[in-house]
């Protein structure tokens, strides 16, 4: 069996999930689920039977290199973003580092702020992905649909791929569809949510991008080639920046599923990326919230009293500089407030 490899890409500001994350604090630093493990943690931690600490990298932007650090103690490939690029930049650098190392690895890549309650068949999906992998296709894990929505991209699987026990070919990579079209696909039985987890051997995810986008994947091998050597920050400075700026379904998945070379393992794990106040609702409120004839989800600092009176379906989020009131029916919407914090001159709350 092939050595794997884990990347684990932490961007995003979250800004669906203001005031509690922030660009400085984004989600994945933040716990939650009052789990005592933040969500990047919970990332880390269902790797661990899959591979060992030091076969697991972390990509991000500089500014979280710190926090990081301090919250995975055992972390040793941490890999700093000067600028981000989108998805496929972050993971096809720290694809190209390892190639260099081992072109028969098979790497994976899994974000850092996703809720996965059930390990132990994620783990099972990821080794299924992986020997998928082994045998040349880009394999992607699709999340069964409990709902018809709006909010995810799809993946169209087609016919089963003999000799394993689920996957199946791709046929296509849908963007996030309108309701009706959602009703459709869900009743179909075909499609699977993407969640954006990616499984191949690190050679042929940056032959397959070199195909597909040639400057890019020359960019990247160029400054992995670097790695471990002095000018390796230079390289990284100079180059990162004139990099296409662009997601890995839209650079990889796409294309080749077009041309048959994708596979998707369906996963039997519960999941959620966290996105939005409803998504976090069922993990329930803080301890001090008085609920009279309300209902919802409430968060705030410790030892501060929050009381609802008369509301439904609504979010109550309190932080030391900031309180947000949303109808949960809202919840897409909150990045519209963060983009009009600037207008305010409140560039501190961001």
């Amino acid at each position: 069996m092939s050595t794997f490899h884990a990347i684990i890409p932490a961007g995003g500001a979250g800004t669906r999930l203001w005031p509690l994350s922030r660009r400085s604090r984004p989600k994945f630093l933040l716990d939650l689920e009052g789990t005592g493990r933040t969500l990047i943690q919970q990332t880390w931690d269902r790797m661990l039977p899959l591979t060992s600490a030091e076969n697991i990298h972390v990509v991000s932007g500089a500014a979280h290199g710190s926090a990081i650090a301090e919250q995975l103690p055992e972390l040793v490939n941490l890999l700093l973003e000067p600028s981000p690029r989108d998805s496929m930049p972050a993971i096809g650098l720290a694809a190209a580092i390892i190639e260099r190392a081992d072109p028969d690895a098979v790497v994976g890549s899994f974000a850092a702020d996703h809720r996965i309650p059930d390990p132990e068949r994620f783990a099972e999906a990821v080794r299924e992905a992986i020997t998928v992998a082994e045998q040349g296709y880009v394999v992607t894990i699709g999340i069964s649909p409990t709902e018809p929505s709006t909010a995810f991209g799809y993946i169209e699987s087609a016919d089963p791929l003999a000799g394993f026990a689920s996957a199946r070919a791709v046929r296509t990579f849908v963007e996030k569809p309108d309701e009706q079209t959602a009703r459709d696909y869900l009743a179909s039985g075909d499609f699977v949510w993407n969640a954006g987890m990616f499984v191949a051997r690190a050679s042929v995810l940056l032959d397959s991008l070199a195909r597909f986008q040639p400057e890019l994947a020359a960019g990247l091998r160029a400054i992995a080639a670097t790695w471990g050597k002095p000018t390796f920050v230079a390289e990284l400075g100079r180059s990162w920046p004139s990099l296409a700026k662009i997601a890995i379904d839209h650079a990889v998945a796409e294309p080749l599923a077009a041309e048959g070379g994708m596979a998707v393992v369906p996963a039997t794990f519960g999941w959620d990326d966290l996105g939005d106040f409803a998504s976090i609702a069922p993990l329930g409120s803080s301890p001090d919230v008085l609920w009279v004839d309300a209902d919802g989800v409430a968060r705030g600092e410790e030892g501060v009293q929050i009381a609802v009176l008369g509301l439904r379906n609504v979010a109550v989020v309190q932080t030391p500089d900031a309180v947000l009131v949303l109808d949960l029916a809202q919840s897409q919407r909150v990045k519209e407030i963060v983009g009009r914090l600037p207008e305010l001159e409140r560039d501190d709350l961001l």
